[in-house]
């Protein structure tokens, strides 16, 4: 070529300066490449020489860098990952945030060459991409300044462009980023900002170009990422004990009459569940990906997604939430998704976790973990009407009702658990939503014609196994509702809870018997809030405005209608959804009375959890 490319003597930066053309660098890089092969080191030791990162380099290391890097990118096809592992390796050091636009620039451009030339460098293009998801430790304070924000948005908006092409030229490349995203993940003892700003990187994955290939692999990885968190997230040892008699009020009781101060001063001095989360780094982490989770679930339902991504999330509940023990937060991913889209995402859930409970197929734990679920998302659940509510505890009580006539026999915590965990459920859910049910003459009726008082007084004894709390609340508002045809007391003895409640799950699966308790974590609870009931907005049958033998009914009706209307908006039939639902009683009760325990605190005592 008129000059000698190869000889030993020619350095990058002297054909640089000498304004050499960019095909003859080329050649330079390719003869130095080739070299390495024929035992000739020296140009290539150079090469990599400039690939090194420099603590503060000057602007002529950085012309240099750009120089080598757009170089490489020409010489692609003669880059060895046998003869070259130590150049491959320097790139793969490269930082984009150390670095300003040019250099970022070129480095992609080489990265996405390298991967087009050859498949087998696919999977390391892309990991390297995705190491540059989350910036060097030492980048973390600049973050929080213009200039950091500023280069994060560089920075990422070319990571994902970067991805976008890779997926364009190599067709496979989405199904093998998948799982290098998911063995990158920083593991539940990274730093917040570590997991934090990743996780923002796998839901614009989800979310954008390539989303329709990876997003089932991002949002499962996230759920068990988040129940990884949350099973660490321990509490005191003698909490349970010294808890139980102090849980008069909930959260809501003081959110909405004191400013924040006095409101966080008051959770603090209030909730000793919520005082040992404060500085607890593991619950801080889980609630900061829960919020970025109902953030992404709001731009979805936004966008007309949510119903998808609300499939694939509730697939990941199945497998991962619904039997994980002692989840305490991670499940209002799906409340809120819930929340969003009552009419299509709402009624679905239900519809799944009471078929899931009624499904013999299904091992009993899953089957008691699906009913437990059920009652706290009937029972917590603001967006949920009263006729939905109504219908799913018909196609409970039927089930346990046929239960009974099947089995003739006397109590047995540990032979009828999942019997139990439904009875339980009923008197749950009916601890929160009577007095609603009982405000609206169809639905009055409705319930009255259940073979409730059957079922409580059949030989299984379901009074005397469930937890004495739900059941004694329950009992109350029975009473105060005339719910039952007889006068007859039912026998009940809160001593027995060790011994029985506990015998058909207590210590195993009663801990998180309430699993939509109110949700402890700060900031996401200012999510859930407003779709949320807590205990001090339930009317109770014994409230001092008794129930009408009419029922009032006009506004719990009105609620009804403006969510039937949201299901047809969503092109469902509400009477065949519900139809499908439900099962008719085979009893028709009257009323009665009986002698009713003391009030229950339900939901704010730590055995819930």
């Amino acid at each position: 070529m008129g000059r000698e490319l190869a000889s030993d003597k020619v350095e990058l930066h002297e054909m640089e300066n000498d304004d050499f053309s960019d095909l003859e660098l080329i050649y330079h890089v390719r003869d130095a490449l080739i070299s390495v092969q024929l035992g000739n080191r020296d140009n290539y030791n150079e090469l990599i020489g400039h690939l090194h990162p420099k603590q503060r380099p000057t602007a002529d290391q950085v012309a240099l860098l750009v120089t080598t890097l757009k170089a490489l990118s020409g010489a692609v096809s003669y880059i060895d990952i046998v003869h070259h592992e130590a150049l491959i390796f320097a790139v793969s050091r490269l930082s984009m945030w150390n670095y300003g636009t040019d250099v970022m620039d070129a480095l992609l451009e080489l990265i996405i060459s390298l991967a087009a030339s050859n498949g087998k460098y696919v999977d390391l293009c892309l990991d390297m991409l995705v190491r540059n998801f989350v910036p060097p430790f030492y980048f973390i304070e600049m973050l929080k300044q213009p200039r950091g924000i500023t280069r994060k948005y560089e920075v990422l908006s070319r990571v994902h462009a970067a991805l976008k092409d890779i997926a364009d030229l190599v067709p496979l490349a989405p199904m093998r980023l998948s799982p290098i995203v998911v063995q990158r993940m920083p593991n539940v003892f990274s730093k917040e900002h570590e997991i934090v700003i990743y996780v923002e990187n796998m839901l614009r994955l989800e979310s954008g170009a390539i989303g329709e290939i990876v997003g089932v692999t991002m949002l499962p990885a996230l759920v068990d990422r988040m129940i990884e968190l949350d099973v660490e997230i321990g509490w005191d040892g003698n909490l349970q004990d010294e808890a139980k008699d102090i849980f008069d009020m909930e959260l809501e009781d003081v959110a909405e009459h004191v400013d924040d101060h006095e409101h966080d001063e008051m959770l603090s001095k209030g909730s000793l569940r919520r005082k040992c989360l404060q500085g607890n780094l593991v619950a801080e982490k889980l609630d900061s990906l829960m919020v970025l989770t109902f953030e992404h679930l709001e731009s979805c339902q936004s966008s007309g997604r949510l119903a998808q991504v609300f499939d694939v999330l509730l697939t990941s509940f199945q497998k991962t939430v619904l039997n994980a023990y002692k989840s305490k937060f991670t499940q209002f991913v799906m409340f809120y998704a819930c929340a969003l889209d009552p009419g299509e995402c709402g009624l679905k859930f239900a519809m799944v976790l009471a078929d899931m409970f009624i499904c013999e197929v299904n091992p009993p734990i899953t089957r008691m973990s699906a009913v437990a679920y059920l009652a706290s998302y009937l029972s917590r659940a603001k967006f949920l009407s009263a006729a939905l509510v109504t219908s799913i505890l018909q196609r409970l009580v039927s089930w346990c009702y046929e239960y009974t006539m099947l089995h003739d026999v006397d109590m047995n915590p540990m032979a009828h658990q999942v019997y139990y965990s439904g009875c339980q459920a009923i008197m749950y859910v009916l601890c929160f939503r009577m007095r609603s049910l009982m405000d609206v003459p169809r639905l009055k009726l409705q319930l009255l014609n259940m073979p409730i008082e059957p079922i409580l007084k059949h030989k299984l004894s379901p009074l005397t196994v469930c937890l004495p709390t739900v059941v004694e609340e329950f009992l109350r508002q029975a009473k105060a509702a005339r719910l039952f045809t007889t006068s007859e007391s039912f026998v009940f003895n809160d001593v027995l809870e060790s011994d029985l409640s506990r015998a058909f799950g207590g210590m195993d699966r009663l801990d998180m018997f309430f699993p939509f308790d109110p949700c402890l974590l700060k900031k996401s609870d200012g999510y859930i809030h407003k779709y949320f009931i807590y205990w001090s907005m339930v009317r109770t049958t014994y409230d001092s405005d008794d129930i009408s033998d009419e029922g009032s009914g006009s506004e719990s009706e009105n609620d009804d209608a403006m969510m039937m209307g949201s299901y047809a908006e969503r092109g469902l039939d509400i009477e065949s959804v519900l139809s499908r639902m439900s099962i008719t009683p085979k009893n028709s009760l009257k009323y009665g009375n009986v002698r009713m325990p003391s009030r229950i605190r339900p939901s704010t005592s730590p055995e819930s959890l």
